[in-house]
């Protein structure tokens, strides 16, 4: 039952992973809850046009190409494919819809009211949706984040020839030519699903490695990987401009450092340069909340901001962003509205690349690990060496876990494999634990698995794994 004072005990605005997830755990601890959402859909970014079509397409294409590229060949199974890229369209927005209208019936069962609509605050407990004021005593703002624009390259999603990464997932057609700006998650992803299906993709970075923020290792790695599977990568560079010409693109490239610019001709373009927080149309004036340096709305450990009865999660506040980070804090700030004790660690969350093979990580890289002081012990496994991708024929990668040399706990994982994304899991949860390498290294694990070079990794630390 709501205070009698308000229409709502807690109002959610924004139905992504975090304000979805933070609505339905309120109205589980028994507070009436409404969330705010302006989209035809719930889910947010992620659901409609981000992780979950993304990786459609990508278990689309990485089909295509092991029936059209050869791997099936070596198994001797002969085929000749023809891409019906319809067809593959209209099976993610199926997959999308199926989604979307899971968290619709997750709401009725838990009895949280759609509010449709952007929501505006009148005051700390106010908010106007739709012309209508609805009052909570407790308001979580948890409204993610959207592209960010770069200077000079105009994106329009409806012409599709300049495109960002919703624009990405409807592209029409194969890209003769697809120039990939910004060389971090979500342009190795997208770039690697139109190169899988055809096209020729050119990513280019400003930074002299791809995949910004991930362990050296990795990086390396990553250039290896992507030059291998026939990305040109031009590193070290920046865009100035690009000019639509008819179904031509012309993209004007720069080296960072400065120099002379040279003009690359694409079929098209996807900007990807990173995403910024949806702060602008909240009315965050009206009750006092200033935001910090990066846009972000700053809160403390439980997701308080500095207005009372005003909270924040996911996106629009510091952190990785995230889907899996959002949810975690949606349940947690529920808990703690609740009365109850909400906490996430900050410091073990996992992140992946959904490319092939996936890049995964959790925890400290080795230069964030020397930057806090730890002395380090290292240890490496080649997949190359794991029976189960051996005998898969998909031995790309490695598995690199560091370790503090004095207490031997278990600081940061790091995964370049096919299953990267899922092994990952065993790390945070063993790392959650306070978990050493030793630990690891003698907990049994199934044969053959690729999560056996999780274990051998572990083993390498102390310098002793078998197989290699």
């Amino acid at each position: 039952m709501a205070d009698q004072n308000y229409d709502y005990d807690v109002l959610v605005i924004g139905a992504g992973p975090g304000g979805y997830v933070a609505a339905i755990r309120a109205a589980q601890l028994g507070l009436k809850t409404a969330c705010a959402e302006s989209r035809d859909a719930l889910g947010g970014t992620c659901l409609n046009v981000g992780c979950i079509p993304s990786k459609a397409l990508l278990h689309a294409s990485e089909l295509f190409e092991e029936a059209e590229g050869g791997h099936m060949a070596k198994w001797g199974m002969k085929t000749s494919v023809e891409l019906d890229i319809s067809a593959m369209m209209a099976e993610k927005t199926k997959a999308v819809g199926e989604l979307t209208g899971g968290i619709e019936f997750l709401f009725k069962k838990n009895k949280v009211d759609w509010k449709k609509g952007h929501a505006t605050f009148v005051d700390a407990h106010t908010a106007e949706i739709n012309g209508e004021k609805v009052t909570a005593k407790d308001i979580v703002i948890a409204t993610g984040s959207s592209v960010t624009p770069l200077p000079g390259v105009e994106v329009d999603n409806a012409k599709g020839r300049i495109v960002d990464s919703t624009g990405a997932l409807e592209i029409g057609e194969v890209p003769e030519h697809l120039v990939v700006i910004g060389g971090g998650v979500i342009g190795l992803e997208l770039g690697s699903v139109w190169r899988r299906l055809g096209a020729k993709v050119t990513v280019i970075e400003y930074l002299d490695m791809l995949l910004p923020g991930m362990d050296k290792d990795m990086r390396k790695e990553a250039g290896k990987i992507f030059k291998k599977q026939g990305m040109d990568l031009k590193l070290k560079s920046k865009v100035t401009g690009a000019t639509v010409k008819g179904k031509k693109v012309h993209v004007t490239v720069e080296p960072a450092a400065g120099g002379d610019a040279e003009t690359i001709e694409a079929s098209h373009v996807l900007v990807s340069i990173g995403r910024r927080p949806n702060t602008d149309k909240l009315g965050l004036d009206a009750i006092g909340l200033e935001l910090n340096q990066r846009g972000q709305i700053e809160t403390d450990h439980d997701f308080r901001t500095k207005v009372d009865g005003v909270w924040a999660i996911g996106d629009v506040i510091p952190g990785p962003m995230l889907a899996h980070k959002a949810e975690d804090e949606g349940i947690a700030v529920a808990e703690n509205i609740a009365g109850q004790t909400g906490i996430v660690n900050h410091a073990l969350i996992p992140g992946v690349v959904y490319t092939m093979p996936e890049f995964a990580d959790v925890g400290m890289t080795e230069e964030e690990a020397k930057e806090a002081g730890h002395t380090i012990k290292v240890g490496k496994f080649p997949m190359m060496a794991n029976s189960r991708a051996k005998a898969n024929r998909d031995t790309d990668g490695f598995v690199k876990v560091i370790a503090d040399a004095e207490t031997d706990r278990v600081l940061g994982v790091h995964i370049v494999a096919s299953l990267a994304g899922t092994m990952i899991a065993e790390a945070a949860i063993a790392m959650e634990f306070g978990a050493t390498s030793e630990d690891i290294a003698y907990t049994c694990h199934a044969h053959p698995t690729h999560a056996e070079a999780v274990k051998e990794a572990a083993m390498a630390v102390q310098g002793k794994p078998i197989h290699i």
